[in-house]
């Protein structure tokens, strides 16, 4: 399909560049003390997002290509359909289907896996939550069953506790759940399957945009070769833990517990050795390229996988439940192919010889890039567009609830005025990161500061006769608490909030309109930016959401 765009009837654009602000995790909800978005003073967000060029759009669900309303909403996903203009089944709808129609395991990659096993260990890592964004358990106990069922009796699940996409303790439920699914494996024949090791996602193994490979490599030394603390369960590791913090006065979060090795007499249970096999069982990528290229890479440098006595990293058979990077092609072996998402809004505005840039710190920078771009690395057109990456912190983010706000802003500004862009997009990361800690103060600190720098922004934009467009990739900080038996419990993960839309058009003389389709979504997005640039969007993009 040819990737020309036709100029919109009506509308040349404005002389000025589109500028896109994603305000990742700001969601609406209704205003309360729980609710950071409005808890934080506002004015420059108010002010946009009451204006007679705004709406909401959902973020979650089916609108972003998840199974369900009831599935929250991701980064990943959510920047998917920004830059794609569709709506294409992701992650764990993908899984689910594989799963129910008896797919992942009649691939090769499955088969692979299963005769390695036969003979030594299959091994299992990844998120242990039911989460629904990174992986879900159900998929892992539908692995376990049917590995037992094709004649595999030593399995070893390496947890990663959630505590962000589920709340902050429970841990210990999901490790039940798991024990008895293990339990009733085991009761079936002289099996072995347990789990061996684990530890909290933001401290190992699940890293992402090689922010802090000493965190994968942490993971990798727990899960390979039984380094870390040592417990007879995972249920004793985490109990512990949970004593420790609150013996020191902490509240304990799940996603931040040290790692573990489960023992026995004869020391870990569940040791990486020659011969096994390994599946991250994770089916979104960003928090899963890096522990992959870890036991895939030949030549791999990021850290030293010698063992404790200088052992060379075992040889093993690995694959992903997907392949987290197509362009890298990582990992090389995988269960369920990821969506095909094709002619993203950057390819359209390459072949029109746009000139467009895109910005985030660390956090986030593959959002705007990678997933922006369908799940692919790199540039499209190296002379069209720039790529900037100002470094994360390596920190608890409610320590620095700024984050790079304002060095994002400032570098988009100097962007906007070399005069070399037409079409830009930044994503600022605070509300969903600082609110993934469950600090309300912290995150209201947050919101304060994107306020303040959306004001630097639409300034630039009004002198440039440009337009900014402000939205959303998910909820996140606009529910920081959840009630129960008139308990308050700090919420953690996203929600199922709808996000702002806002159109700013200092130039606006009518003549367009705010005209959404029914159920308007993320994947609407596309649609109206091109319109705003003066394009007419390409036949099956989601119609845009203003009208002329």
């Amino acid at each position: 399909m040819s990737l020309h765009l036709d100029r919109h009837p009506s509308f040349a654009g404005r002389p000025g560049p589109v500028l896109l602000v994603i305000a990742d995790g700001v969601g609406v909800a209704p205003a309360g003390p729980s609710n950071a978005v409005t808890v934080a003073d506002t004015p420059h967000l108010d002010e946009l997002t009451r204006s007679e060029l705004a709406t909401e759009l959902a973020a979650h669900g089916p609108a972003v290509g998840l199974p369900t309303d009831d599935d929250m909403g991701n980064s990943e996903v959510g920047h998917n359909a920004l830059g794609a203009g569709r709506v294409f089944a992701q992650g764990a709808k993908l899984v689910n289907k594989a799963i129910e129609t008896g797919a992942i395991f009649e691939s090769d990659v499955w088969h692979g896996a299963i005769g390695r096993a036969r003979t030594g260990t299959l091994h299992f890592v990844g998120l242990h939550s039911d989460g629904n964004v990174h992986s879900h358990n159900e998929h892992l106990y539908a692995m376990l069953r049917r590995a037992a069922d094709e004649g595999v009796t030593s399995a070893a699940v390496h947890i990663l506790h959630d505590g962000r996409d589920v709340p902050s303790q429970s841990a210990l439920g999901y490790i039940r759940r798991t024990e008895e699914v293990l339990a009733e494996i085991n009761a079936e024949g002289a099996r072995n399957f347990r789990i061996a090791s684990g530890g909290g996602r933001m401290y190992i193994t699940m890293d992402r945009y090689e922010a802090d490979w000493p965190m994968v490599e942490r993971g990798y030394r727990a899960h390979v070769w039984g380094e870390g603390r040592r417990f007879v369960s995972a249920r004793a590791a985490v109990e512990t833990m949970y004593d420790e913090a609150k013996a020191a006065g902490k509240v304990p979060s799940d996603q931040y517990l040290r790692e573990f090795v489960v023992v026995d007499e004869d020391g870990p249970v569940g040791t990486v050795s020659d011969g096994d096999a390994v599946i991250v069982y994770n089916f979104r990528g960003d928090r899963s390229i890096e522990i992959s290229r870890a036991f895939e890479e030949p030549d791999f440098t990021e850290f030293s996988r010698q063992g404790p006595n200088g052992e060379p990293a075992p040889e093993v058979f690995f694959a992903g439940m997907l392949q987290y990077d197509g362009d890298a092609l990582v990992p090389k072996q995988y269960l369920v192919a990821p969506p095909q998402i094709d002619r993203t809004m950057s390819h359209y505005l390459c072949a029109e010889g746009v000139r467009s840039f895109a910005v985030s710190e660390t956090q986030k920078y593959g959002h705007v890039t990678y997933f922006w771009n369908g799940n692919r690395s790199g540039y499209i057109d190296p002379t069209l567009e720039t790529y900037v990456e100002i470094p994360s912190d390596n920190v608890e983010f409610d320590t620095t609830p700024a984050m790079k706000v304002p060095e994002i802003t400032d570098e988009v500004i100097d962007l906007l005025r070399s005069g070399d862009y037409k079409f830009g997009r930044l994503n600022f990361p605070s509300g969903d990161m600082v609110g993934h800690t469950g600090n309300l103060e912290a995150t209201v600190e947050a919101m304060t500061v994107i306020d303040e720098c959306m004001a630097k922004l639409v300034e630039v934009i009004d002198e440039l006769d440009g337009v900014l467009v402000y939205t959303a990739d998910h909820g996140n900080a606009d529910i920081m608490y959840t009630e129960s038996g008139g308990v308050r419990s700090p919420k953690t993960s996203h929600t199922l909030s709808p996000v702002p839309f806002a159109i700013h058009d200092p130039n606006y003389d009518g003549e367009y309109h705010i005209a959404p389709p029914p159920q308007p979504g993320l994947a609407n997005v596309a649609a109206t930016l091109l319109n705003l640039m003066g394009y007419e969007a390409p036949d099956d993009y989601e119609p845009s959401v203003i009208g002329f």
